[in-house]
């Protein structure tokens, strides 16, 4: 589900909270599912607590997660819906038939964006 990857220069809270948006938003972590208390997920992927903490942190601050003294749960009305994740999916495999890198593709979805 979630890894850090220890050579990624991306800081291994910001790739926690990364990977668990992105889970979230896709549907794969419904509405009110609970998540791993900090210290099991520190456990599981081989970081600091504090760093499962700032992560979590973040996502309650973006509204992603509720943190409660019984843990930290997925909120609610945050997943895309069905339509626009299948969008989603016909872009990557275009882009995919076409051999582009993700950054090309992004850089499409930006121009198209500010058009």
């Amino acid at each position: 589900m979630i890894v850090v990857d220890q050579t990624s220069p991306t800081a291994p809270f910001d790739q926690i909270r990364g990977q668990i948006a992105d889970l979230i938003r896709s549907g794969e972590l419904a509405a009110t599912t609970r998540l791993p208390s900090i210290r099991q997920l520190a456990g599981d992927l081989g970081v600091a607590p504090g760093t499962v903490a700032r992560a979590y942190g973040q996502l309650e601050t973006a509204g992603l997660i509720v943190v409660t003294r019984s843990g930290a749960r997925v909120g609610t009305g945050l997943q895309l819906d069905v339509d626009f994740r299948n969008a989603a999916r016909s872009f990557v495999d275009a882009a995919r038939s076409r051999s582009l890198t993700i950054e090309d593709a992004l850089g499409t979805i930006r121009a198209s964006w500010n058009p």
